[in-house]
């Protein structure tokens, strides 16, 4: 019923436009990100040559549990440029282009661009920031693709965010240089690539992370494991996905915390009021101060 309200209300929608004066039409690229993060990403690069329109970007919401409406739909469904993580984390975004289907649309897929297959890949692609000049890379040329009108432009703001990045990268570094080596754990893999990137070794077992990420019950033994980190103090940092809070998750962050373990909350999403870098070298500041403790 959604598939088929959308697909109607898209129709409307483009008669509306094609009937209309030529003034009206906006002289901006018409771009949509699954993630807010990519559409951060995007918007700098692209300037005012783009109108960006982000689906996740609650950061209260639990991303793995969203579900589109209609509004979702007919921003796709007039979209030029669709920017999406792939790996089945916004599997939902396949149906909305599907249900408005466009030969002139140009998806990028992140996933994609970076080579990252298979159900057990980690799919919070932004957290690698060894790779973030790629995921960069990859949108810029969408952008050129579908308005290489202003391609310079576009070329320019990606060398533009690029440099942006370097503080970020020297954070990394630092963390690597001062702390490589030393045992985290995370309740699920959302820091992951971040905790390889400055060399940190994540002891969480992969049956308890990989069951909170897909909403599912860790096994007994996986729980028992991860509570064990934290009581017997045989981890540095406890990082903590406070986008998908559950009662477990709860007891694992208070038995890190009466530990006398630091607890760092990471988020899915951007907040509310950052840009990409400042939330990304924020967490990083954290995590570095945390283990400094």
């Amino acid at each position: 019923m959604i598939l088929r309200i959308i697909l109607a209300l898209g129709a409307v929608l483009l008669l509306g436009t094609a009937c209309g004066p030529a003034t009206a039409r906006s002289s901006t690229l018409d771009v949509v990100a699954a993630e807010n993060v990519y559409g951060d990403i995007a918007s700098q690069i692209g300037g005012d040559h783009v109108a960006v329109t982000s689906i996740l970007s609650d950061p209260n919401a639990d991303p793995h549990l969203y579900e589109p409406g209609t509004r979702n739909g007919l921003a796709v469904a007039t979209a030029k440029l669709v920017i999406q993580n792939g790996v089945g984390y916004d599997a939902f975004m396949q149906r909305l282009e599907d249900a408005a289907p466009s030969s002139k649309r140009i998806v990028v897929t992140i996933a994609d661009a970076l080579r990252v297959h298979g159900r057990d890949a980690n799919p919070h692609l932004w957290y690698d920031v060894p790779r973030l000049d790629a995921i960069a890379g990859a949108i810029a040329a969408g952008l050129e693709r579908a308005d290489p009108a202003n391609a310079a432009a576009y070329r320019k703001g990606l060398r533009r965010f690029d440099a942006s990045l370097e503080p970020l990268r020297r954070e990394v570094a630092r963390i690597k240089r001062s702390f490589g080596g030393r045992p985290v754990a995370y309740t699920e893999p959302v820091p992951g690539y971040l905790v390889a990137a400055a060399g940190l070794r994540n002891l969480a077992p992969d049956a308890f992370t990989r069951a909170i990420e897909d909403g599912s019950e860790p096994p007994p033994q996986a729980v028992a494991q991860m509570t064990a980190l934290a009581t017997g103090k045989k981890i540095g940092v406890l990082l903590y996905n406070s986008q998908a809070v559950s009662p477990i998750t709860q007891r694992i962050r208070d038995a890190a915390g009466k530990a006398g373990i630091p607890v760092i909350g990471v988020t899915e999403t951007l907040p509310p009021g950052l840009t990409f870098q400042r939330w990304q070298l924020g967490q990083a500041k954290q995590l570095y101060a945390a283990l400094k403790r």
